[in-house]
């Protein structure tokens, strides 16, 4: 079929405004595809705290899920004020696209005390009255803060209602001693601990002291020596008994209607995820709470090279600003690198990237 010169301008053009305008719907978000689309579930990674760097880990995982696993993945980020579309991490009101959710079929979230506004809550809410299912890693047990609620569970009981436990304690020294997980052994044949054998992590062991006995418990975290891989777990009080490191939640939904299901870690700092282990327990959390199959031992080897910074707060006056760094810029094929915040520790077990 013959077509005119102008008629194929206009095809091309309108392709052009097409290309723009979903540019312009997702630049507050990342959305990756998987290679087959058809049938899909649909994955949303909430990242937005101020210390564990998930701007960082949300979309290295996303692209594992997406891209070896089949998973729709859209991460959110916490974003700068009025509009701005740089990631601000420090924006405790930045987190935008939480209506994503309304297609989702899990949540996977470690942010950090953050203040939804209303219309951004709903989404969250229609969630977990829907009873789908929650994913909650590091900070996830006290993600908001504020006045606002998710129907009949207030901002701050996020954690507690909807994971099992809420903030209680850093257990272990924090910058000064990791984390090593320990499995328990009524639950080593556990779909989630399918193929995990050797979780170590840099961030310190959280105190948990809210589960119940309808709460399963898959794996301790034994205090170590040193972030050294190899320190050993040190001797007393202190690991008698160990902490709670990771375990499956009933919540009851917030309009009363029956109940969902969470799983939960308190390891999951960007740097953590160097730790095969621990990408690998996430990523057989997702399929099972989506109803897939768990594999003997789940791809989890990185998309992109994956260069996560230290964690840490980090305090200068417009550094997020200054940085730039865009949701775009963690695309398939891109790999940012951030620096260490100031005071970190020397931590030299993992890949380093090449000198510019």
């Amino acid at each position: 079929m013959f077509l005119s010169r102008p008629t194929l301008l206009r095809i091309v053009l309108s392709l052009a405004l097409l290309t723009v305008q979903a540019s312009v719907q997702s630049a507050d978000r990342l959305i990756l595809e998987p290679p087959h689309k058809e049938g899909a579930k649909h994955v949303v990674l909430v990242s937005g705290d101020e210390e564990y760097r998930t701007e960082e880990s949300m979309p290295m995982l996303a692209k594992i899920l997406s891209q070896k696993h089949g998973l729709k993945c859209t991460v959110l980020f916490a974003l700068g004020p009025n509009g701005a579309e740089y990631i601000d991490s420090n924006n405790s009101t930045g987190i935008r696209g939480f209506e994503a959710l309304a297609t989702a079929d899990l949540m996977i979230i470690g942010t950090r005390f953050r203040k939804p506004d209303a219309e951004q809550a709903k989404y969250v809410t229609d969630f977990l009255n829907a009873g789908k299912p929650v994913i909650g890693i590091r900070t996830a047990t006290h993600a908001f803060q504020g006045k606002g609620s998710f129907g009949s569970i207030p901002y701050g009981e996020f954690g507690l209602k909807v994971l099992g436990e809420t903030w209680v304690s850093h257990h272990g020294q924090h910058k000064r001693q990791g984390a090593r997980g320990v499995i328990e052994s009524a639950q080593a044949d556990h779909p989630i601990l399918r193929g995990v054998k050797d979780i170590f992590v840099p961030s310190d062991v959280y105190g948990v002291t809210h589960l119940t006995d309808a709460d399963t418990v898959l794996m301790r975290g034994a205090v170590t020596e040193s972030l050294d891989p190899t320190s050993k777990n040190i001797e007393g009080d202190k690991n008698s008994p160990m902490q709670a490191f990771a375990w499956v939640h009933e919540y009851k939904r917030p309009n009363g209607e029956g109940v969902g299901k969470s799983f939960c870690t308190t390891g999951g700092a960007s740097v953590d995820l160097v730790n095969e282990d621990l990408r690998r327990m996430i990523v057989n959390a997702t399929l099972y709470l989506t109803g897939a199959e768990v594999p003997a031992k789940a791809d989890v080897a990185y998309v992109d090279p994956f260069y996560p910074s230290f964690y840490g707060f980090i305090s200068e006056p417009d550094y997020w600003k200054n940085a730039n760094l865009k949701p775009e810029d963690f695309e398939l094929g891109k790999t940012p690198n951030m620096p260490d915040p100031k005071g970190s520790p020397e931590w030299n077990f993992r890949d380093t990237p090449p000198a510019k």
